[in-house]
């Protein structure tokens, strides 16, 4: 099997720079008008730019046994716990935050993109 490049992989890196040019370039200067890239086009990008990372920590930390693409198991885990994290229980916490299911349908998605490309970009 291929090893996994983690942050060196493509779509992680893909994912942090859109994450980033919306968030600190189009958004501040109103190029991001719209419901969809104000409020959603990020959550998109949360398991693709935020899943190798994590994984590689948990490599690191002997939590994660082996150095294969995040399998579809991972990528559901890690979807639940953040999509109850960001909007079941931050919105207990916080007066700011806000529990929003179209947030969780776009982790979703972007999680289902991200888990097709890397299986498909990384034969077994």
């Amino acid at each position: 099997m291929k090893r996994f490049a983690y942050a060196r992989d493509p779509l992680c890196l893909l994912a942090c720079a859109g994450y980033a040019l919306n968030r600190w370039a189009l958004r501040p200067v109103g190029w991001a008008a719209g419901p969809f890239m104000r409020g959603h086009f990020n959550d998109l990008l949360l398991i693709p730019a935020a899943l190798p990372l994590l994984l590689w920590l948990q490599r690191r930390l002997g939590l994660r046994a082996a150095d294969g693409p995040p399998s579809w198991r991972e990528i559901a885990l890690h979807l639940v716990v953040w999509s109850v994290a960001a909007e079941a229980i931050a919105p207990q916490l916080w007066h700011h935050a806000t529990g929003d299911w179209l947030d969780v349908a776009a982790y979703a998605t972007g999680a289902v993109v991200a888990g097709c490309w890397w299986h498909a970009s990384t034969p077994t």
